[in-house]
């Protein structure tokens, strides 16, 4: 991504992020990325369809080093965990609930079922239902990701979904992390599994001796949890194919250089491939927040993976305007997009694709992560030009019934036949017609 400034003075080359004009950009930046087709994940997948348990028993210890005993978590150990957890965490988390909670019963609430008379004698019906049975995966690795349980399971919870189950990898110990554990116990899951990677995907999707299958997954992972879940939609439904998690900011010259870099550091320190991208039409500011990143990364105790995120996929971006600096934005479709410029709510109004909108310095996109209410998983690599983040939507069903008389048959009928005929049915043509004879015989229908 940064071979645009890699030509550039030696002082230049020293920098921790790339400064470059925007016909320096290449187009490969603005190119929707796509989940990759791993040929390790469909072997995988078909091991665990195949031979259940033993299989994913086999994975834990090929790829985790370790055998869990048991891939269930007890109750008991859930409640433990809970329990043990300090008083401080539990306040926060307890916060973070409640706020997450809020915001997925104010979305619920846009979901009505209704009844509508189309005609005399015909009447159609929405219906809102909820999944019976969810898969949430959580991330493990470096740390337990408890924001990622939250934003999976409460949304489940307030759509009417009585069957969670989550996966999450294990630790060292086996088991699955105890501030996992107890944030489950404390938002009432108790159907959780010390599983991760492509296993779990697997064991969802198809279940084994020990997971019964579910009907949709949910929640973000690695690359090869993201192609294992492209590669059993079909079989259940997923949220959406993510990549590396991303940031853009859009900043003018009235913008604190101090929180860009914050922002920026903070989205790097997810992974080595996380993108943070700074968009501003004032080269000072860039140099200024350059700078910054420079001494912050110093402080950090994830400066190796965020120095490595900045280097390969972070970049600042020199516009001629904020009307190119939208245009950008709409180009790229960010996963996160920060407004910090002097009137965001005028800009707001042309910004069009992304997957969650920060307006104002101080609606920090970490406070989206974490303890705002709105829900942190979100369309990545270009996706947010047609979907949106995951919520209430993703664990209900929007269904559709009719219920038509003789009456309405004859209403509506003959432009079925009529459309039928166009498109050379002639056995829907027959099955509208039909029943307008009965109706002329005075014969009734079951």
């Amino acid at each position: 991504m940064n071979s645009a400034a890699a030509a550039g003075s030696p002082a230049e080359q020293d920098r921790v992020i790339a400064i470059v004009p925007l016909d320096a950009v290449e187009e490969s930046f603005f190119i929707p990325a796509g989940a990759e087709d791993l040929p390790e994940v469909a072997a995988i997948i078909d091991e665990v369809r195949r031979r259940g348990d033993r299989a994913l028993k086999d994975c834990c210890l090929r790829y985790d080093g370790i055998v869990p005993e048991h891939f269930r978590v007890s109750r008991e150990s859930l409640d433990e965990a809970l329990a043990g957890m300090a008083a401080e965490t539990r306040i926060s988390l307890t916060a973070a609930v409640e706020n997450i909670r809020c915001f997925a019963r104010r979305q619920f609430e846009t979901f009505r079922g209704f009844e509508l008379e189309i005609a005399p004698g015909v009447r159609a019906e929405q219906r809102i239902t909820p999944l019976d049975r969810v898969g949430v995966y959580v991330p493990g690795g470096n740390f337990p990701l408890v924001s990622s349980l939250l934003m999976g399971v409460i949304p489940a919870q307030v759509a009417g979904v009585t069957q969670i189950v989550v996966c999450t990898p294990p630790d060292r110990q086996a088991t699955v992390p105890s501030v996992i554990r107890a944030t489950a116990a404390l938002i009432g899951v108790e159907e959780v599994y010390a599983l991760g990677g492509v296993q779990a995907i697997a064991a969802m999707a198809f279940g084994t001796e020990s997971i019964r299958p579910v009907d949709k997954i949910v929640g973000p992972g690695n690359r090869f949890v993201t192609a294992a879940k492209k590669a059993v939609y079909g079989r259940v439904g997923i949220d959406f194919v993510a990549g590396p998690s991303e940031v853009m900011i859009i900043a003018d010259a009235s913008a604190d250089p101090t929180f860009v870099a914050a922002d920026l550091l903070a989205q790097a320190e997810h992974d080595a491939a996380a993108v943070a991208v700074l968009v501003t039409d004032a080269p000072q500011l860039a140099l200024r927040v350059e700078t910054e990143i420079r001494r912050r990364l110093e402080t950090l105790s994830t400066i190796t993976i965020a120095r490595r995120a900045l280097a390969q996929n972070g970049m600042i971006i020199i516009v001629n305007s904020m009307d190119q600096a939208v245009e950008v934005a709409n180009r790229k479709a960010p996963e996160h997009l920060e407004l910090q410029v002097n009137d965001p709510e005028a800009m707001t109004r042309k910004l069009k694709n992304y997957g969650s909108l920060f307006v104002g310095a101080y609606s920090a996109e970490v406070l989206g992560d974490y303890s705002s209410g709105i829900n942190h998983v979100l369309p990545t690599g270009g996706a947010a030009r047609f979907s949106g983040g995951l919520g209430v939507k993703d664990f209900i069903k929007i269904q559709t019934i009719l219920r038509a008389t003789p009456e309405g048959m004859s209403r509506i009928g003959p432009a079925a036949a009529a459309i039928a005929t166009l498109e050379g049915l002639d056995a829907h043509r027959q099955a509208v017609e039909v029943r307008g004879q009965r109706k002329q015989s005075g014969k009734k229908g079951n």
